[in-house]
């Protein structure tokens, strides 16, 4: 006999828990097509090489892995869509007129997790433009993700902007690999003592992080011509959702943007311990190595909902032994989920209805 225990990092998803997940990525992906994402769902495991190599920057790690017995070549399982999408339009869709719009969902599996963030099954909804990782490409990304959790019902929305490659364009190939690793780690961590000891001229970026006004501010001041451009873009990024959610900006965060290029950011929500989506500009690796720029985003369900009950909204009515059947598809159109009595011993409460169907109408159980 079974435990009915499952793996660490996995979970069962039961009611109405299920169900507000299934409406958040309906609601997000009919926001994705009403701006012209179309969808694609590739499939949940395929090549190894496929899956490290589409994404510059990208990489199978934290994959699971396992030899498939028809090629007997080696599969992983994603732990991220993107580099599929990027494989989909780089093949199946390299004729199609750029750019390209995509959007998907799916479940991604990781083979491990940090111990704060244990999980290892997620589900995964995103929105991909593909051809170009220009300001007005970004500007569209952004102004969909925000657009698509308001349209979700998700509350107190905020986006963290960051400038992933900043330090590598400060740098200008005059730190050595190693030094330049080392940087990124200390900036992102924000130690002080760390970057002074490396380089003190990048003290200046372990403040230029808060509210995004100042932070960009404060980025200007630092001087920098290579940064200039950058930072007029992220500011007309900025500036397309301004007023409808907060801002911050931390220019050397990495956490989460391995294989971003100029320009990221996270999004957050009321109630959620962590981010509830990433996304930024980054580039696809063609089978001959030719090189296509493009920007994105993507949300995970289950970081979306924590703090949420799951059930608002909930209205289940029951439907007592002998109802109308006419009379019943007449209260589903009008928004009732109905649960009919199967024998004359059923109750409301057995069915956990809100509501019963009483002479006069739905009445509260």
């Amino acid at each position: 006999m079974t435990s009915g225990l499952l793996p660490q990092g996995f979970h069962d998803r039961l009611p109405p828990h299920a169900d507000a997940a299934a409406a958040l990525e309906a609601r997000v992906l009919a926001t994705a097509h009403a701006h012209g994402y179309e969808r694609v769902d590739p499939p949940l495991a395929e090549f190894e090489d496929s899956l490290a190599s589409r994404l510059k920057s990208g990489s199978a790690h934290d994959a699971v892995r396992f030899v498939d017995p028809v090629s007997q070549r080696t599969l992983a399982i994603r732990t991220d869509m993107t580099a599929q999408i990027g494989r989909i339009a780089a093949t199946r869709m390299g004729h199609h007129p750029r750019p390209v719009r995509l959007s998907y969902a799916g479940p991604v599996v990781k083979l491990r997790a940090p111990q704060l963030h244990p999980e290892r099954a997620m589900r995964q909804i995103g929105v991909e433009l593909i051809g170009s990782d220009g300001v007005a490409a970004a500007k569209e990304i952004v102004a969909v993700a925000v657009e698509a959790l308001q349209a979700a019902g998700v509350d107190g929305l905020s986006i963290d902007f960051t400038l992933p490659d900043l330090v590598d364009t400060l740098a200008d190939g005059r730190l050595s690999r190693e030094r330049l690793s080392a940087l990124r780690q200390r900036l992102d961590a924000k130690d002080a003592a760390g970057v002074a000891a490396i380089d003190p001229a990048y003290l200046p970026l372990v403040a230029a992080a808060g509210p995004f006004d100042e932070a960009l501010a404060g980025l200007r001041a630092y001087g920098s011509a290579a940064l200039a451009s950058r930072l007029d873009g992220m500011a007309r990024i900025a500036d397309r959702v301004r007023g409808s959610v907060a801002m911050t900006l931390d220019p050397t965060e990495l956490h989460g943007f391995e294989y971003q290029s100029w320009f990221g950011f996270s999004l957050f929500a009321a109630g959620s311990r962590d981010a509830v989506g990433r996304g930024g500009s980054y580039t696809i690796v063609h089978g001959d190595g030719r090189e296509e720029a493009a920007v994105g985003f993507s949300l995970y369900a289950d970081a979306v909902l924590v703090g949420r009950a799951g059930g608002e909204g909930r209205k289940r009515l029951f439907l007592p032994l002998g109802t109308d059947p006419d009379h019943a598809a007449a209260l589903r159109r009008d928004g009732w989920v109905t649960v009919a009595a199967l024998d004359d011993a059923d109750t409301p409460q057995a069915q956990l209805c809100t509501h019963r169907l009483a002479p006069e109408g739905p009445v509260a159980a």
